[in-house]
């Protein structure tokens, strides 16, 4: 499947209710982060995680509330998700550009480590083109 099609949109929600550690995590964390990324093959993408109340969401569509927006073009999504770039380096050259409340993001760290496992899992049946 290509990389932030709907059909791995959909891989990844699955693999997420599926995922014991994010399950675990829900009941300490409150985040909405949408994730825009421009320029791609089938156009500009919007995808977002949603945890609260106990429960988690990852969907196509900008999360509800939004707290966290992160945005960057479909070169340095998949630079990122592939490991030719650094997320690090990304932000500090401005690739990545990021709204919103940075305190809630730092706070979720556990909830976003547990999310790259099944962006690990995806990875192996996703195409990048």
């Amino acid at each position: 499947m290509r990389y932030l099609s709907l059909a791995w949109i959909d891989a990844v929600a699955a693999a997420v209710a599926d995922n014991e550690a994010i399950q675990q995590l829900v009941d300490a964390h409150d985040i909405g982060f949408t994730q825009v990324v421009t320029d791609g093959p089938e156009g500009d993408v919007t995808y977002h995680l949603q945890v609260g109340d106990g429960a988690v969401d990852f969907a196509a569509g900008p999360a509800a509330p939004e707290h966290v927006r992160m945005e960057q073009s479909w070169d340095t999504a998949v630079a990122v998700a592939t490991g030719t770039l650094n997320a690090q380096e990304a932000f500090v050259s401005g690739q990545i550009r990021l709204r919103g409340d940075q305190q809630r993001l730092l706070d979720s760290q556990r909830l976003f480590g547990a999310l790259d496992a099944v962006f690990s899992a995806v990875r192996e049946e996703t195409e990048y083109r």
